[in-house]
């Protein structure tokens, strides 16, 4: 993510919050950077330490709740959209686990960034990798949507469990093989006042990876697909958005909205004011990194909102681990009401 850290004003060689895809002020780089004289002040304090504390604390169990319900709707349905949303969901997983605990929690706020610095630098490529392939798999969920409402029957011949997982595992490899290059990341705190090319390449390419082209895939398929169910409604069908649709198009507006702020305040950052020069730049970086990490935790409000099914599997999957509970606590020789019949998903009920 290259989610940059913060550093407190009079204290310059000591960061009190963390810097995910970031060096620390090592003795291995410090020769070669020099001092600056005045930093903005971390006007923030540590607000964002909580923020990413509850972040944590309530984004990954829901994480792995919906992991595991759309796991089950995949089994069952074979459907693509719900293996590319499961993929989506352990991605998403991953950066909690890797960017906010991690990086945020542990390596900042614990450890005060006193990390090897191979360490620091083996941990840019996890976060970059886990960033490109949530991104790349809201790509595909979005190439598939769009061939199956525009080109039906092309997306039924073509369409199997077998080619949607290869599809998958061809999109985390390429991930993970692009987030090698970001082992030589640097945060915002370390760049010179004019940032070497290699700095500005990685920067740039970061931008287009995840942000802009990705970006301009979905305007243009999703432009394709209301403009689709439009010309169905005028000429006289039922404009029906289907749940998956629904969910298509809400995921990648929230990605849209809260990605922005960072981008931009990081391209700021690059041409105009440095983030350790101006403390309205610093601020603006520390909420744009909590609202960009808000992404992570969204999607399960928005998947109960839009689908019953997915509604109806969460109660199963909290039925099926609260029930073990509740017969273990039941007193020696009574038994539990045996249970004659699995919760199911209700009858002609979709995405």
């Amino acid at each position: 993510m290259g989610l940059e850290g913060r550093e407190t004003a009079g204290q310059p060689r000591v960061t009190l919050l963390p810097t995910p895809n970031g060096s620390g002020l090592s003795q291995e780089f410090e020769s070669h950077w020099p001092e600056i004289p005045e930093r903005s002040p971390c006007v923030a304090g540590v607000i964002p330490v909580i923020y990413y504390s509850v972040l944590l604390g309530l984004g990954l169990p829901v994480s792995l709740l919906t992991a595991v319900a759309l796991g089950r709707l995949a089994t069952r349905t074979r459907k693509p959209s719900y293996y590319y949303l499961l993929a989506l969901t352990a991605s998403d997983i991953i950066i909690q686990v890797v960017i906010v605990f991690a990086g945020f929690l542990l390596q900042g706020a614990l450890l005060a960034r006193q990390v090897p610095q191979v360490v620091v630098r083996v941990a840019n490529i996890l976060e970059f990798a886990a960033n490109h392939a949530s991104v790349w798999i809201a790509i595909l969920l979005t190439v598939d949507r769009y061939t199956a409402l525009c080109h039906p029957l092309h997306h039924r011949a073509t369409s199997s469990p077998g080619r949607t997982r290869r599809a998958i595992a061809a999109i985390l490899s390429a991930a993970l093989l692009t987030g090698i290059p970001f082992y030589w990341w640097l945060d915002v705190w370390r760049d010179a006042d004019s940032p070497s090319t290699l700095d500005e390449v990685l920067k740039w390419a970061h931008f287009l990876t995840v942000y802009f082209i990705p970006c301009g895939v979905f305007l243009v398929t999703n432009s394709a697909i209301i403009h689709h169910l439009r010309r169905r409604g005028q000429s006289g069908l039922q404009p029906r958005v289907g749940k998956s649709t629904a969910i298509l198009l809400g995921i990648t507006t929230l990605f849209t909205l809260l990605w922005a702020p960072r981008v931009f305040v990081m391209l700021y950052h690059m041409y105009v004011a440095p983030v350790h020069r101006d403390w309205r730049v610093h601020l603006a970086l520390d909420v744009a990194n909590m609202v960009a990490m808000l992404n992570t935790a969204v999607n399960f409000g928005l998947y109960c909102f839009v689908s019953k099914t997915f509604r109806v599997t969460v109660r199963q999957v909290i039925h099926d681990a609260y029930l073990p509970c509740t017969l273990a606590s039941q007193p020696e020789g009574k038994a539990a009401k045996p249970v004659m019949e699995p919760l199911g998903l209700p009858k002609g009920a979709e995405v």
